[in-house]
Formats: structure tokens, sequence, C-alpha cells
């Protein structure tokens, strides 16, 4: 199973791409979507849209992960941050993959990091994991990477979730309830390492 994990932001949103190989995730690819400082919101918003639904259509991931909300001091900032998380949404309902999320604390422990530790832990135990041989750009690759691991540590669980109507096991997905009716037909693009 190929697993996106997105580590979302309004200005830099990371993403990562892990395959899960005998329950182990196996580092495919990683990126951070810059959406600009100095532009309005929508036009963020646009940029995270169009690249990272490029992103869906290169890599064709099976389940996309994503970091749940956290509390926030500074409600615009929560706000803001929640824009960012409802294009993941729609991209995943738009390619009808399911979604999943988890809690930021739930990620760190996935990845063997504790719930209250730093970004540096957090990329010191994505290196591990995955064995990176070289450093990553931003903490927000990192971030998507640990969101994909700890997916990836739940998909016997996940895969076999019961469905609500009780029709045997299906995954259990917010953005299946949020697909539209039409369902356009996914790019023939060759994934790019």
């Amino acid at each position: 199973m190929r697993v996106l994990g997105v580590d979302p932001g309004s200005r830099f949103l990371g993403y990562g791409l892990v395959d899960v190989i005998g329950g182990r995730p196996r580092h495919v690819a990683h990126g951070v979507v810059r959406a600009g400082t100095s532009v309005p919101l929508e036009e963020r918003l646009e940029v995270i849209f169009l690249e990272l639904g490029r992103v869906i259509d290169v890599f064709a991931p099976e389940a996309i992960a994503v970091e749940g909300v956290f509390t926030h001091k500074n409600a615009r900032s929560a706000l803001i941050l929640g824009h960012a998380r409802g294009v993941v949404l729609l991209l995943a309902a738009r390619a009808r993959v399911p979604l999943f999320e988890y809690a930021p604390a739930r990620v760190k422990r996935a990845i063997g990091s504790g719930g209250n530790d730093s970004k540096d832990s957090v990329a010191r135990m994505v290196t591990r994991v995955l064995q990176l041989q070289e450093p990553l750009e931003r903490a927000d690759a990192y971030d998507a990477l640990a969101v994909a691991c700890c997916h990836a540590h739940q998909v016997p669980l996940a895969a076999l979730r019961p469905s609500r109507r009780g029709r045997g096991a299906q995954p259990a997905s917010f953005a299946s309830r949020l697909a539209p009716n039409v369902v356009r037909p996914r790019a023939s693009v060759e994934p790019v390492p």
C-alpha cells in the first residue's frame, strides 16, 4: 500500500510518501509545497490545491494520512490551518482516496518519539525508521513522513474496519463521504522518485 502523509500549512505544506512492504514503511518521495508568504490566502490555497493534486496524480496513493487539528493559542492561526487542511480533504475526496487523521501526539509515538518531543527528535526518528541517507530541507517534510509512517503502522487496523452499513470490511474514510458524483480520470503519469 502507498501512503501519502501530509503536514498541512498555509505557507509550507509538507508531504511524504511511503510504501508499506511487509508491514514496514519504505521511503518513496517527499517534498514541500511552498505556497508563498506575501500572497493572499486564497492564492496560497490554490497553489496547495494544484501542487498537492499533482503529487496525488503522479504517485497514486492508496491512502492519505493527515495530521489532526491541535489547539492553537492564536485562533486566527488555527482557522488558517483549517483552510489548508480543507484543501487536503477536498483533494482526497476528488481522487476517491481514503483519508485518515491522526493526532500529533499519536504520530510522534508511532515513530518512537515522545508526544512532547521537539521537531529535531521527530526528524531523527524519521531518518532512522526510513533509513534516509540525506537530511531533508525542511521540518515539514519530516513531519509529513512521520504521519505516513503512523498510518503505515495502522494499515492492518485501518484496512479491516467494518463499514457502518455492515457490508464487510471496507476502509473507514471521511474522504469517501465527501467524494463527488463525477470521478475525473486519473492522469497517466509515471511516478518520479
